[in-house]
């Protein structure tokens, strides 16, 4: 792009000195013609040297507005991912799934005590000397639905699995699994993520590959939006904090 620039630059005054002599040495009957024609070259290159530089400007806003959209969407399917593992003990990589379950589930809502119990094989060990082990009691209040924990009044959870802006009903890719080295201690891992490209179909190719590689602290870097891993646990997803709309 600077490279375009420089040489639309240089044209532009290329073409301001052959006026010059056009107007210094050409037969007066033939300047108007080619003055004419010059200037309308000059007032080409000129747009496109601003096009150059502007473009990317607008492209910089469309791809901060669908991103911000998309991520959006992300942070409800990893919520109600959260939600899904909570009540099942694990994540689900199936849309309709996720969705049945916003609309039935439902999170119990329990109190937590401490109390001691006698243990009387080590009382009656130690001569009837009272000994006592803590115990946890979990009891069970009442339940609350995972959409008006979640959603309240919203059904937005219905169209999360579309990914805005995308061709219609795109959806994002979301898998789930185990990872771990013990079979029988694996811990349940998910991710949901949609390729920029698919993103930004309609936008200028050059732009969109560019994009693909970003490497900042302030970018996506990489050439998709996620949240969550299969590789590690984690369950945030791979935007800068500018994209935050909620924790």
């Amino acid at each position: 792009m600077i490279t375009f620039i420089l040489i639309a630059v240089a044209v532009i005054l290329l073409t301001i000195g052959l006026v010059w002599l056009i107007d210094k040495f050409i037969p007066a009957k033939f300047k108007p013609f080619l003055t004419i024609a010059l200037w309308v070259l000059i007032g080409f290159l000129g747009y496109q040297t601003f096009m150059s530089v502007y473009n990317p400007i607008l492209f910089k806003k469309v791809k901060e507005k669908r991103y911000a959209k998309v991520i959006e969407n992300l942070v409800d399917i990893r919520d109600a991912q959260l939600a899904y593992r909570e009540v099942n003990g694990k994540y689900t990589n199936n849309h309709d799934s996720l969705v049945r379950f916003i609309e039935t589930g439902k999170f119990a809502i329990v109190e937590r005590r401490d109390t001691t119990i006698l243990n009387e094989e080590k009382t009656k060990l130690y001569g009837g000397i009272e000994h006592f082990d803590e115990k946890v009691i979990l009891d069970t209040l009442s339940f609350v639905g995972v959409r008006d924990s979640l959603f309240k009044s919203s059904d937005r959870y219905k169209k999360m699995r579309f990914v805005p802006f995308a061709k219609e009903n795109f959806e994002f890719t979301m898998n789930a699994g185990k990872i771990g080295d013990d079979d029988d201690d694996k811990i349940p891992v998910f991710e949901a993520f949609v390729l920029k490209k698919d993103v930004l179909h309609d936008q200028e190719k050059d732009y969109v590959t560019e994009e693909n590689q970003a490497l900042s602290v302030d970018e996506i870097n990489g050439d998709a939006i996620r949240v969550g891993s299969l590789e590690e646990v984690k369950t945030n997803g791979n935007w800068p904090k500018l994209y935050d709309t909620k924790k």
